[in-house]
């Protein structure tokens, strides 16, 4: 089983907001999950992005794989290099 941390869309139509979300590879982009980590907000300016940077660590620590948009938010975060 691969897992992935990704973004799971929340919000309204033209308005976006997202949970950051541990889920496997195979389940749909806002299906089932196995942990949520954190939040996303692009409209805010600037942008929010808040994480559980213990749970995200341990997460990638065990394999878990992000996609490419939240590899570039932990990025700014500080949390991956």
């Amino acid at each position: 089983m691969a897992v992935k941390i990704r973004l799971r869309r929340m919000g309204q139509k033209h308005a976006p907001f997202y949970r950051v979300i541990v889920a496997d590879e195979r389940s749909p982009r806002d299906g089932r999950f196995i942990d949520e980590i954190g939040t996303y907000d692009p409209t805010k300016e600037p942008m929010a992005f808040r994480v559980d940077e213990e749970a995200a660590k341990k997460w990638l620590a065990n394999g878990a794989q992000p996609t490419e948009t939240v590899a570039r938010l932990f990025k700014q975060a500080g949390i991956q290099k």
